[in-house]
């Protein structure tokens, strides 16, 4: 059953069309991913769903009491608040129905019989099973160590940096778990490892979440469906990124055949209507009128495969970058440097050489020193020993402040600075719009002043600028913040075909694996390791080894921690001994429903009577339920088996 509706709902913004009698939906437990280029409507779609943003026609069906929260770009929190109060205050509803629920259960245990008491137990039990908060402060403290913010828990919200405070807000949403949650580019700021406790949180959690992101692996690990926005449109496909794409190509294949149709069809009315008088008879003016159609059909539908030809191709190819270049040039070499930052330690006597055509990919946690060690590369940080030498070339840099763009100036003024409408990329001299038409800019554009373009649109024109200058080596600082899909593709293509050197600080991990050729891991400590796996290796080794560790540490601390504790109170409550009871009947009746909903989907005569639609989504609730009871089941027998080992 959707939670959501939008019916023929239109959006415009004065001349400019978003939407155009669109219809979207999202079930329960449903994650939905929005892809689409940035200024198509990702974001108004987002705030059109949390009624935030009115649009100008259609309708917008919300489930009574449903509760929809959105994570702002710029979230904002009351003065003088700290960080686990700034958490703590999202959960609020949830601590007072808690403590209600102890209350209760204790007036229970000698009136068990009141039967509205027992009605507001089951009510109020359900909706903690449903927010899973049974242990409220548990879950605070590992948000606050995973995200990074346990050392800034009792500090003022308002003194973190704008990708802490998004850090908290996002903290606070994912322990209080809205019917709907809307994420707008969760992954920024995060590093690898948090995103990886996100994932988990929102697959573990069953959130249902409707969300933008450019990070492919988070995608395909979280999305059961995407949407895609184009034209004014919506597109939905099943699954994640990599799903989107293949099924993509096969919507490519069939537009190219639907197209291949045509112009025979075509082919055939035109020698028709070249015959002459009777073409143009009043009875025939129709089908005059359907060549026209046909003629009009047949000049769009090769712009529309060209496009989406050129999107699935950015995606798919890989560039051979290996053109007479000599390997063996050095540009970087690092003798033993080191570097502290306050009492903090973030490189320590590390070496390395950086030659020509190397690719490398600097990744590990917030904080360890990535994007220090970039600017000791570009000569704006001494290091504290050690050396750098630096070879005869030049470096060009690109990071988040887009210092390079002068707000005054406009596109045609920013690329043509000596006058003219002409640019060289790469040896070629172009045209400029033909060069900006490849970072998705309209021709309309040429003439805007820089300062008025969106923080995406920024780093296009940053990103374009940087591939017209001659450079043997680029720096990269997140190049993919604030990119969409199709402009990362762009910049993918480019990087694979620039002949220098390249290193970038990235969390993107497939961005990370389709680039780097090397990988330069800090560790924390001043500890900076090379490796030349693939990112995703290294971090599937690294939880591989991390899960053992944890595992040897169990079993070295269960004997003294047994002694210790063995006097513990551990206990079930009434809920606990109720839900023991109850549940065995209840698991059994429902797998007797599925057995008999199974059956009729088996049986013709059964299915066409009750219909297959209704048939599939009642066993699909039922198997829901199932689950849900079975675990909770299987969750009370672990503490029984707990408190017969004491």
């Amino acid at each position: 059953m959707a939670l959501i509706d939008l019916i023929n709902v239109s959006k415009a913004y004065q001349s400019q069309k978003i939407f155009t009698e669109i219809d979207f939906h999202i079930d329960e437990g449903e994650r939905v991913a929005i892809i689409g280029k940035n200024g198509g409507g990702k974001s108004t779609l987002m705030q059109i769903i949390d009624g935030s943003l009115d649009f100008d026609e259609g309708r917008r069906v919300v489930q009574n009491n449903l509760k929809i929260e959105m994570l702002s770009q710029n979230p904002t929190f009351k003065e003088n608040i700290t960080v686990k109060e700034a958490i703590e205050e999202e959960l609020k509803e949830l601590k007072d129905a808690k403590n209600r629920y102890d209350d209760i259960s204790e007036l229970l245990a000698t009136d068990f019989d009141n039967k509205e008491l027992l009605t507001e137990h089951s009510n109020l039990s359900n909706f903690l099973d449903h927010h899973n908060a049974w242990s409220l402060e548990d879950k605070v403290n590992r948000v606050l160590e995973q995200f990074s913010l346990k050392e800034y828990e009792n500090k003022k919200v308002s003194l973190l940096s704008g990708g802490e405070q998004r850090r908290v807000a996002l903290g606070g949403l994912i322990l209080k778990k809205p019917d709907i949650l809307l994420l707008d580019e969760p992954t920024n700021h995060l590093d690898v490892y948090m995103v990886e406790f996100l994932e988990e949180i929102l697959l573990k959690e069953k959130f249902t979440l409707l969300f933008i992101s450019h990070d492919r692996y988070f995608l395909d690990n979280i999305a059961t469906r995407s949407i895609e926005i184009e034209d004014e449109k919506i597109r939905s496909f099943k699954g994640g990124y990599s799903s989107y794409i293949q099924q993509k190509e096969e919507l490519l294949k069939s537009m190219q055949k639907s197209h291949e149709t045509l112009l025979k069809h075509l082919k055939a009315e035109e020698e028709w209507l070249s015959r002459g008088v009777r073409a143009r008879l009043k009875r025939n003016e129709g089908r005059k009128q359907r060549v026209f159609e046909l003629r009009d059909m047949a000049k769009k539908n090769p712009s529309a495969i060209n496009k989406m030809k050129l999107e699935l191709e950015r995606e798919q190819k890989n560039f051979d970058s290996n053109k007479n270049i000599n390997r063996k040039k050095m540009l970087f070499e690092i003798e033993q440097i080191s570097k502290s930052l306050g009492e903090k330690l973030l490189i320590k006597e590390f070496d390395l050489r950086i030659l020509q055509q190397d690719k490398i990919a600097i990744v590990g946690k917030n904080g360890t020193g990535k994007s220090t060690l970039l600017k000791l590369l570009l000569g704006e940080m001494e290091v504290d020993s050690g050396k750098i030498k630096k070879g005869d070339f030049k470096v060009g840099y690109f990071d988040q402040h887009r210092d390079m763009l002068d707000d005054d100036k406009n596109l045609i003024e920013i690329f043509c600075p000596n006058g003219g409408d002409r640019v060289d990329v790469r040896g070629k001299n172009m045209h400029v719009y033909g060069y900006l038409k490849n970072f998705l800019f309209p021709k309309e554009h040429l003439d805007k002043k820089i300062g008025i373009l969106s923080g995406g649109e920024k780093n296009r024109v940053a990103l374009a600028l940087l591939f017209t200058k001659k450079y043997d080596c680029l720096i990269l600082d997140e190049p993919t913040n604030d990119l969409d899909i199709n402009t990362i593709n762009i910049l993918e293509e480019y990087l694979q075909n620039f002949e220098g050197a390249l290193l970038f600080v990235s969390h993107d991990r497939y961005f990370v694996d389709k680039i780097a050729k090397k990988l330069l891991i800090f560790k924390g400590n001043g500890l900076v390791e090379e490796s030349y796996q693939s990112y995703s290796e290294y971090l599937d080794i690294q939880k591989t080894m991390d899960e053992l560790a944890n595992f040897e540490n169990t079993i070295l601390e269960e004997k003294p921690k047994q002694t210790k504790e063995t006097k513990r109170e551990v206990k079930l409550s009434y809920k606990d001994k109720r839900d023991y009871e109850l549940l065995p009947p209840l698991i059994e009746e429902l797998e007797n429903k599925i057995e008999e909903l199974n059956n009729c989907l088996a049986s013709p005569e059964c299915y066409q009577e009750k219909g297959l639609g209704n048939l599939s989504n009642e066993l699909n609730q039922v198997e829901k339920e199932y689950e849900k009871k079975v675990e909770r089941f299987l969750e009370i027998e672990g503490l029984i088996e707990e408190i017969n080992n004491l």
